[in-house]
């Protein structure tokens, strides 16, 4: 029973079931440990079914489906792939719904994808673009939903997204609203839609509204990971965030600990304020983990989410909801569990000779290069991961391992402070908030106001130039303002303009600050702070030839390079880099901001990708078209990194001094 409509016909009708989502990692890596954590995650939470993303114009298509093979197929979950329809051949669209059904996939959401643009999007070198051009017969989802049907019958149990604030078009911002939304939706349901699950949300009132509406039971909730994230999903998907919210994350928006325990306890409070109203049938909670698992674990359990189940080690647990049971200490490098009733929510570990059994994938080189004795351990080679370790010895202590308690826990949940493409790449949630791939995050009339028509170089360095000076607020490869750090060295960054070299990153040196520090402070605020100063860029490839010599007689700074053609170069490709660090009452250092080869390059493919899109903002043939071609196949990209940051002018008198 793999549909999703039936598995959830099956429910009591007073029920509460959740569901997980997932997006397919960037590096090989990541999804090693990806693998690792579906499965303790599968194990110790039971979700109804899980969801795999799409990247935009079918960008992860190969990765997404390897995936949902992982999640249905290996892991046996009830999967539901994400398709869209839009900017993409119609043959791939064909060949993901057949590898679906060949995988066992039965349930597809629906998605239109961004825009179609089909003048921009198209392979004209291929001679069967134009029959090939997805955009011929899906503009909306609703044409993808038809021809599912019309192609599979009722295999697919077939989803659509719905909107509790409305679905805000870039291109028409001015229509957001249920209401204007509404028609819409109940085409698709016509069309042959099973089920609606609703998009981002943090306002309850507004989906209860939504509910009364369609009396819809498909929640859709993001637990918050960060301040950032937290500010720029809201803003990506046009979701608005109570005062009240607001308020408190903003009272803790310098530490990552507090405010990921502020955000445990709103979704804890947003889920009950939804279960406690009245409904007519099974409700669901949909999560979108951000591939992390901590937090979302601690939500469901707090929230009694977790289905009840045998353990393999008998425990008793309170209101036929998941044992809670207490892991007090080990033998042969198994937790021992006790009865829960006798020491509830004193859930602890005790590691005293014993080996962990959570390990995180590295490469080789790494492994043998950056690991200490005591880290060691805590790896497995990635040639290795596919081993099989000793199995956890219950369910319970699987499910304290995924809440981050003990040592174990802290080796499962390593990754737990996301950082963007600032962070390691090895975690499954490097690089990504959402999955989707690719993507301007504005319309093309928004880029046009924002970036214009640019026919020269100078136009493009006037570009970069007017974001320093805050007369734009956002660049293809940056949809914010920039903030009071990097305003400590606009000079610097002009400078680099004035070159011709074009900065998508950087951050000045700092030694020592307090971690309450204003505008250089982070986490919490009883300890110190320190940067070394990077700068990242694209220049051109004859320029980045003469500045290449000069740094190889440097050995003060690391660089690495790439071009879209990937010619990657670096002065040292194995280092890694942590570039930014905290010392704190209590803890390890943490460094939350590392450069290594890996995720450079995973970035820089991006990155290139990114000016792809700009690219295809402008009609094929146009003067702007083909100067970011030219630029696209010249330019490189590169991350300098000063490693003598207690001197002052380290990194800028290099870069700007003798130019």
């Amino acid at each position: 029973m793999d549909r999703l409509t039936d598995k959830i016909a099956a429910l009591p009708p007073d029920s509460n079931y959740f569901s997980l989502e997932f997006f397919p990692p960037k590096t090989q890596q990541g999804f090693a440990n990806l693998q690792a954590r579906l499965s303790r995650m599968s194990q110790a939470l039971r979700p109804l079914f899980v969801n795999v993303t799409w990247g935009a114009g079918g960008s992860t298509s190969a990765k997404s489906l390897a995936l949902a093979e992982l999640t249905q197929r290996s892991l046996g979950l009830t999967t539901c792939l994400h398709l869209t329809c839009t900017n993409m051949s119609r043959k791939l669209v064909d060949e993901a719904l057949e590898q679906a059904k060949v995988l066992g996939v039965r349930n597809i959401l629906a998605l239109r994808g961004d825009p179609p643009r089909s003048e921009e999007y198209r392979d004209d070198s291929n001679p069967n673009a134009e029959e090939d051009d997805s955009n011929k017969d899906f503009t909306w989802a609703v044409d993808l939903v038809q021809y599912i049907r019309k192609q599979y019958g009722d295999y697919f149990c077939i989803g659509v997204a719905g909107y509790p604030e409305g679905h805000s078009d870039q291109s028409h911002p001015e229509h957001q609203s249920v209401e204007h939304d509404l028609p819409y939706l109940v085409e698709k349901t016509k069309a042959g839609a099973d089920f609606i699950m609703t998009q981002l949300f943090y306002d309850v009132q507004a989906y209860q509204k939504y509910e009364r509406q369609l009396r819809e039971h498909e929640s859709g909730l993001m637990p918050v990971q960060s301040y950032q994230i937290l500010r720029r999903t809201t803003k990506l998907s046009h979701s608005s965030l109570p005062p009240e919210l607001l308020k408190r994350f903003e009272a803790v928006k310098g530490d990552d600990e507090a405010v990921k325990r502020v955000g445990v306890d709103v979704i804890s409070e947003i889920v009950q304020a939804m279960k406690d109203m009245p409904g007519q049938g099974p409700r669901g909670f949909h999560f979108y983990t951000l591939n992390l698992e901590k937090v979302v674990t601690q939500i469901l359990e707090r929230s009694d989410l977790i289905p009840p189940s045998t353990p393999m080690v008998a425990a008793n647990g309170r209101n036929g909801n998941v044992e809670e049971a207490i892991a007090e200490h080990e033998s042969d490098g198994f937790l021992i569990v006790e009865d829960g009733k006798k020491t509830r929510h004193r859930r602890q570990s005790s590691m005293a000779n014993s080996q962990p059994r959570n390990r995180l994938v590295v490469s080789r080189e790494r492994a043998s290069s950056t690991s200490s004795n005591r880290t060691a351990a805590l790896q497995a080679r990635e040639d290795e991961a596919g081993v099989p370790m000793e199995e956890i010895n219950s369910r319970a202590n699987t499910l304290a391992i995924s809440e981050g308690q003990g040592e174990m826990g802290r080796e499962a949940t390593w990754d737990d402070f996301p950082n963007g493409r600032w962070g390691d790449a090895r975690s499954p949630a490097y690089g990504e908030i959402d999955g989707y791939g690719v993507s301007l995050h504005v319309s093309t009339p928004e880029a046009m106001r924002l970036w214009g028509r640019p026919t020269s170089v100078e136009d493009i360095s006037n570009v970069f130039r007017r974001h320093l000076e805050g007369e734009i607020n956002a660049m293809p490869w940056s949809e914010d303002a920039l903030q009071p750090e990097t305003l400590t060295i606009k000079e610097q960054l002009l400078g680099m303009i004035e070159k011709g070299w074009w900065t998508v990153a950087s951050q000045p040196a700092v030694n020592g600050l307090r971690s309450s520090d204003p505008v250089f402070g982070w986490g919490p605020k009883n300890g110190f702070v320190f940067q070394k100063p990077f700068v990242e860029f694209f220049l051109s490839s004859s320029d980045w030839k003469k500045l290449r010599a000069e740094l190889d007689q440097d050995d003060e700074v690391t660089y690495f390079a790439d071009n879209a053609a990937g010619d990657f170069v670096s002065s040292d490709a194995e280092s890694v880099n942590p570039v930014t660090w905290g010392t704190f009452a209590g803890k390890e250092i943490i460094t939350p901001t590392i450069i290594e080869k890996v995720s450079f390059r995973a970035w820089c493919e991006e990155a290139f990708g990114i000016l792809a899109e700009w690219q295809k903002v402008h009609k094929p043939g146009s003067e702007s078209s083909k100067l970011l071609e030219r630029i696209r196949k010249d330019y490189y990209l590169v991350n300098i990194i000063s490693h003598a940051f207690v001197e002052k002018g380290a990194l800028w008198d290099k870069l700007l001094g003798g130019h």
